[in-house]
């Protein structure tokens, strides 16, 4: 499946070599990383979340990324959240409570959108989707979008979109929030999914490079940040529509990389 032309198709798209993912020019990770045993010699069976964990973009994270460009770096699994992945709410649900209250619902409509990493083609759309949204519905439905990238480069990627205008943009690098709400890492076939390829092929919104550019020449990148300037392409994104009682009546995980999502769909329930 490596060698497929519509994975080398998406590579290249995305500035990758053909080889970037061919497992057999990689070295080992370093000595002293623990071993993986098989799951049949173990007392206990992975549970399917566990095997998401422990997948390939986990497998990906135990490389050192801190000396590659900005724009191949979001390729590379981040560090894990600092609260467990929770289980995604299900309309009827009460919407998930933010410890930290950066993101306090109940009282007012409110369309939530979690981001995929800046400079992606879809998250674009998404998001002037969701801008559409709050500026035909200001005062009646409060619209708000979660980035797990730096808070530079998510103002300059917006910047670069023609701003957010009504939107509400929340900053979770440490992706909490993303994990209270249900929303890990992807799997290999959440990202490189034909129909994810074939559709990134056609689009042209894509502004990684622009915002690395940026992010670069004003200094905003510390010799701190993990890879996680720009966001990671593995993690999940998602986008749910909660009322004035703080329960949840639309939405859930986006099922692909390239999946945006029906906005719309849920500002017009909140309306009902």
């Amino acid at each position: 499946m490596l060698s497929s032309l519509g994975t080398k198709v998406a590579l290249k798209k995305v500035g990758l070599p053909s080889s970037t993912f061919d497992l057999s020019t990689w070295s080992a990770p370093a000595t002293g990383t623990a071993r993986r045993e098989p799951n049949k010699l173990r007392k206990r069976q992975p549970t399917p979340e566990e095997e998401a964990e422990n997948g390939w973009a986990s497998w990906m994270g135990s490389w050192n990324v801190q000396s590659l460009p900005l724009t191949i770096s979001p390729w590379f699994a981040p560090p894990p959240p600092p609260v467990h992945v929770a289980r995604v709410p299900n309309v009827g649900d009460k919407a998930p409570v933010d410890s930290h209250a950066r993101l306090k619902l109940g009282g007012k409509r409110t369309l939530v959108v979690f981001l995929r990493c800046v400079g992606c083609a879809f998250a674009q759309k998404t998001f002037l989707a969701l801008r559409s949204i709050a500026n035909r519905h200001v005062g009646t439905i409060r619209c708000v979008a979660v980035s797990h990238s730096s808070p530079h480069a998510t103002k300059k990627w917006i910047d670069m979109i023609g701003g957010a205008w009504d939107v509400e943009v929340l900053i979770d690098e440490q992706r909490s929030l993303y994990a209270s709400w249900g929303l890990g890492l992807g799997n290999f076939m959440y990202l490189f999914h034909p129909a994810a390829q074939a559709q990134a092929w056609k689009e042209k919104g894509w502004l990684g490079d622009e915002v690395a550019a940026a992010v670069t020449r004003i200094g905003a990148v510390s010799e701190d940040d993990e890879g996680g300037v720009l966001g990671n392409k593995w993690q999940e994104a998602g986008a749910f529509a909660v009322d004035t009682k703080g329960t949840v009546v639309w939405g859930g995980k986006a099922t692909r990389s390239d999946d945006m999502m029906n906005l719309d769909e849920g500002a017009m329930i909140l309306m009902l």
